[in-house]
């Protein structure tokens, strides 16, 4: 048996996201409230307990704290999976649109589903911690008028109905989920998620004229392909950047060449993963 620790309640789309990535195999899903708490119990039971979290949506951006967290827990990314993410509004059975007077959700997806409420500006919109939970809060303490926006599946879980389906503004709508390990646990004997394509690394750089067009060009010399490139402040040190990028590559013995080319001109460079790209 396989154990995930997730953050969101039974239903989330973090809990489908582990589903499908393991489509043939069975998990156990930890559920934590935060980001926090899924490397804490990671870190609880390194030899046991995977973590996956969302890195970033193709509509509301990259999560820059999971980038810290990555970092600073030591964590191993062994996998990624890509979710369409659709959104449904679920209420009580006996609701409907007249009796509705709120709806609750977590504040990105209530953002992905901005043209929608306006269309219902009747309902009042409450910011949640999790889409999941916050159906479950309504079914748990009988929420008449309440909805929630989630996933159509939470639905069967929580004995709600769904009033419609499909409610997300821009219907090319996807997540990018990260699975992660312990070091300890890559290791032959452990489960097989692909012959690694693409990587993912932070460094530092220092503050002269044209040290990322440097980097930049020696991963084009190398022929590897640069798809995600994300920069945080280093706190404490003005103007000064964490460089966090994604790399695709064909040929592993390049990449590693790119990799020892580039590292001369950087500060603190660490690989975060290397696992198979997600189709």
């Amino acid at each position: 048996m396989i154990k995930v620790a997730i953050q969101g309640n039974a239903g989330c789309f973090h809990e489908i996201a582990a589903h499908r990535f393991y489509e043939n195999e069975k998990i156990e899903t930890v559920y934590c409230d935060t980001f926090e708490d899924v490397f804490s119990a990671m870190q609880a039971n390194p030899e046991e307990c995977l973590g996956m979290i969302a890195i970033e949506n193709t509509i509301a951006g990259s999560l820059l704290h999971n980038y810290e967290l990555l970092r600073d827990n030591g964590s191993h990314i062994v996998g990624e999976y890509k979710l369409h993410i659709e959104h449904a509004l679920l209420c009580l059975p006996d609701d409907d649109w007249d009796t509705l007077t709120e709806v609750n959700s977590h504040p990105v997806a209530l953002m992905q589903c901005r043209n929608y409420l306006w269309k219902h500006r009747q309902l009042r919109v409450v910011e949640a911690n999790d889409t999941a939970g916050s159906a479950e809060n309504i079914a748990r303490e009988g929420l008449r008028g309440h909805a929630s926006i989630c996933h159509a599946s939470v639905a069967n879980l929580y004995g709600l109905k769904v009033l419609e389906n499909s409610i997300e503004d821009n219907k090319h709508n996807y997540t990018r989920f990260l699975l992660l390990a312990d070091l300890c646990r890559k290791s032959e004997n452990d489960v097989l998620w692909g012959t690694p394509d693409k990587a993912s690394v932070v460094f530092a750089l220092p503050h002269e004229e044209g040290s990322l067009a440097k980097v930049l060009a020696i991963l084009s010399f190398y022929r590897i392909n640069l798809t995600k490139i994300q920069s945080l402040p280093i706190i404490g040190r003005e103007w000064e950047y964490l460089f966090y990028i994604d790399l695709q590559y064909d040929n592993y013995e390049r990449y590693l060449q790119s990799i020892e080319a580039v590292r001369p001109l950087t500060r603190d460079l660490r690989i975060l993963g290397e696992y198979r790209a997600a189709q």
